[in-house]
């Protein structure tokens, strides 16, 4: 019987309790006899039930999805949690060192991916030492940097972040976004470049939007939601985006509607000019697939006259450039794993052109540089990329250092140069500029780090799920540690929403490389990393596909002598927590601790606030019985499951997540500290003045990353020692 199925599960939970000495029911007519257990606080259980397609459904903990803010019962449960795991944390053996040495390797000199505007150099720059960092500027890339804007004086926590910014075609102006508490609400501001001085522009209630210039630079084109009623900031659902364009030097309530679609309240809308400034590009999506409508408009000096170019809501459509009305996309039209088309769109009845052909690797990027097109794929979940002319014939690859990531490749039509960055589980990200004429990289930035790159061996294995699938899968150890037998490793996942997940540089991973710990990636069904039909086979009704390829990442782990069950650990974040919460219900005999990261936790209700209606793509609506019944089948809140010795599990969220709100992991871990799971702890802590993950500050990541890893390690046997 697996927790809250019917109406005894809310019976059983209730003697759960009973015998953990928390509550007492007289509906109970039989004793249970007493466990150890660790001392959780006390969590209520309501009797609240509801009937769904003929199932009762128990939600003795609903009440934990109040506002933590407003809710003084949340508020006190939230305290009393976190006074447990920081008691608990604190006494780890090696979370100190840990501490010191993430920090240690977080203290790089970082630049982002350059922007180019007008004579003018964008980049986003961190010392090393700061918690957030600045926007910077170069007048030619031989003059010395100054800073635009640093955000580190915005809050005394330093959980006030930059966001999004865009600079204007000239580089006169910067439209740039504040994030607070790492919320996913914005509030735009302007900045003049050659002053430093904020202009009194604001604008409020932004989510999910980018930033268009006009090429006058004149103002913007941005999206952005109703204002909330009171009180539903944080957790109302997010309906009827419009697209506006502001005006430099004019108050909100004067920003001109451009676009929106009261009569389908759930789409988003996304604004972007053409490089040439002759064309607006509205893109629409009604979910979080990569099913777009496009409009589109000339922009002269009179109204803007919109008309639909792409209807349906059906495929993918990323614009690459345009020469003057021909428009290049990246399209999954009758190619799932990426094509290349043109498209006039000043003559309507004109099909799209394929200019390059979908190949067996998936393309995830291309964008006109000058006179070429960079197109970037990948192959195995590995960046590669290559250059080709307009009309599409091959020029030659574009050479990369190693198995790793790169992004960037922006640019314009007319202008050769071009920035990306690379970067791999132990190459920080590193910055080269490329010239689309020579077709030459040359280094324009690389971090000094404290400790050598070449001490670790980044491998890529593939193993077999349960129905035959060949799933890919990055393995990341030290030298030294290569016949060392099987050590202690951390399997890191995600699988969902068509994201590809590929090697990247995460300092905290990095330290527990450093003492002799394997990280192991698995690029599961639902990701992206083989184009649309490996996401299909991640979603929806196939959504157990994704549980199945990391059960079998972790017995493939232990079958090859890498790890062995006492000394496996798994992590993941958002769907990859969904993704942790639901393996550890079906095999918790495989892993010894888990990590599930601000995780989609009750299936049942996950639309019910801010931006979880979006997620219905690849999850499905719980108002729908098909889907009700696959959801209700992994939901991990609804299958704990007692009579089974659980992993230790430390679940970490943060009070302002407004996109999975927290109340799925405080629903979880109640049902968890409920349930007879053994005697390993299983605990929660909650970030204060953060969110979801963007804009947390550096020493937030430190203090959090130190008490995941030194939690893993004791259950993993891991053994820190000083450097």
């Amino acid at each position: 019987m697996t927790f809250n199925s019917q109406v005894s599960a809310l019976i059983r939970i209730v003697s759960v309790l009973a015998a953990a000495g928390l509550f007492v029911s007289p509906l109970l007519a039989q004793s249970v006899p007493e466990r150890p257990l660790p001392n959780y606080p006390h969590t209520r259980a309501s009797d609240l039930i509801e009937e769904h397609f003929g199932e009762k459904i128990a939600d003795p903990f609903r009440w934990l999805e109040n506002d933590v803010r407003t809710d003084q019962e949340v508020r006190d449960w939230v305290n009393r949690e976190n006074a447990l795991s920081s008691s608990y944390l604190s006494r780890l053996p090696g979370r100190a060192i840990l501490a010191g040495r993430i920090k240690d390797l977080s203290k790089f000199e970082r630049y982002g991916t350059p922007r180019k505007a007008g004579k003018y150099y964008f980049y986003l720059h961190n010392d090393g030492s700061q918690n957030q960092s600045v926007l910077t500027v170069r007048e030619g890339l031989e003059e010395q940097p100054r800073i635009v804007i640093d955000p580190n004086g915005w809050a005394k926590d330093g959980a006030t972040a930059l966001a999004e910014w865009a600079p204007s075609d000239d580089g006169r102006w910067v439209a740039f976004a504040v994030q607070d508490g790492g919320t996913d609400w914005r509030t735009l501001k302007v900045v003049n470049v050659a002053t430093g001085e904020i202009a009194e522009d604001e604008i409020k209630w932004v989510k999910f939007s980018s930033l268009a210039w006009k090429a006058d630079g004149s103002g913007f084109f941005y999206s952005r939601f109703p204002e909330p009623e009171a009180g539903g900031t944080y957790q109302s659902i997010n309906l009827n985006q419009a697209v506006f364009f502001h005006t430099l030097g004019t108050q909100q309530a004067e920003d001109t509607k451009i676009y929106d679609t009261p009569e389908r309240p759930r789409l988003r809308h996304s604004a972007q000019v053409t490089d040439d400034g002759r064309y607006l590009l509205i893109t629409t999506a009604d979910g979080t697939d990569q099913r777009y409508e496009l409009t589109v408009a000339k922009v002269d000096n009179g109204p803007l006259k919109l008309r639909t170019l792409v209807k349906g809501l059906e495929n993918n459509w990323a614009l690459a450039g345009s020469v003057g009305p021909r428009f290049y996309f990246l399209t999954d039209k009758d190619a799932p794993r990426g094509k290349l088309v043109t498209l006039n769109v000043e003559r309507r009845s004109k099909a799209p052109v394929e200019i390059v052909r979908q190949s067996p690797d998936t393309l995830v990027g291309a964008s006109l540089v000058g006179e070429r097109m960079i197109l970037a794929y990948l192959g195995d979940a590995k960046s590669e990329a290559e250059l080709r002319t307009l009309d599409g014939r091959l020029l030659g690859p574009i050479t990369l250092p190693a198995i790793g990531s790169a992004a960037g490749f922006g640019g314009k039509g007319g202008d050769s140069e071009t920035f990306y960055t690379f970067s791999s589980y132990a190459i920080p990200p590193t910055v080269y500029r490329f010239d689309t004429n020579t077709g030459k990289a040359d280094l324009f930035a690389r971090p000094k780090v404290s400790f050598h790159p070449a001490d670790y061996v980044t491998e890529q294995r593939f193993y077999t799920s349960k129905d035959g699938t060949r799933i890919p899968m990055f393995l990341v150890r030290r030298k030294d540690s290569l016949a060392s037998g099987p050590v202690p490793t951390l399997l890191y996942g995600y699988g969902g929403f068509n994201i590809s997940v590929v090697p990247s540089f995460d300092a905290p991973k990095l330290a527990w490389l450093e003492q002799g710990g394997a990280l192991a990636v698995a690029n599961l069904r639902g990701g992206g990393e083989y184009g649309a039909s490996w996401h299909n086979e991640g979603r929806l009704q196939a959504k157990q596909n994704v549980f199945d390829d990391f059960i079998a990442a972790g017995e493939y782990l232990i079958a090859e002598g890498i790890t062995s069950k006492d000394k496996l650990a798994i992590e993941g974040r958002s769907n990859g927590g969904l993704l942790v919460g639901a393996v550890v219900n079906q095999r918790p005999d495989l892993f010894t601790a888990a990590l599930p990261a601000v995780g989609v936790m009750d299936m049942l209700r996950f639309n019910q606030f801010t931006s979880g209606r979006f997620w219905i793509d690849d999850y499905g609506d719980p108002a729908k019985e098909p889907d009700f019944r696959i959801l209700r089948s992994y939901s991990p809140y609804h299958n704990v499951t007692s009579g089974r010795d659980y992993p230790a599990i430390l679940v970490t969220t943060a009070d302002t997540d407004d996109r999975v709100v927290p109340g799925h992991s405080f629903k979880y871990v109640a049902a968890l500290q409920a349930a007879d799971i053994g005697n390993k702890p299983h605990l929660i802590r909650i970030e204060t003045r953060a969110g979801h993950g963007s804009g947390k500050p550096i020493d937030k990541i430190v203090a959090e990353s130190a008490d995941m890893y030194a939690f893993i390690a004791k259950w993993t046997g891991l053994s820190i020692k000083a450097p």
